[in-house]
């Protein structure tokens, strides 16, 4: 896992895999998940970071992320 953070635009990409995606869905209101050709999630691309504490960490520690319905 790779973290990248931009203090400038407070936006946070979290890198699961090292591979390019092929697709981007929105998964949330400013929470953009990345997936591999093979459909499992390679990172998360997050805006306004700070405020998405909790999310983040369950992104980290592995729990699944609480995200709106579809």
């Amino acid at each position: 896992m790779k973290l990248s953070y931009d203090n400038c635009t407070d936006s946070l990409y979290i890198e699961l895999r090292p591979l390019p995606a092929a697709r981007t869905r929105e998964i949330e209101t400013d929470v953009l998940l990345d997936l591999g050709e093979d459909g499992k999630p390679v990172g998360y691309d997050l805006q306004h970071a700070s405020n998405k504490r909790d999310l983040i960490l369950s992104i980290i520690l592995g729990s699944e992320p609480r995200i709106a319905a579809e």
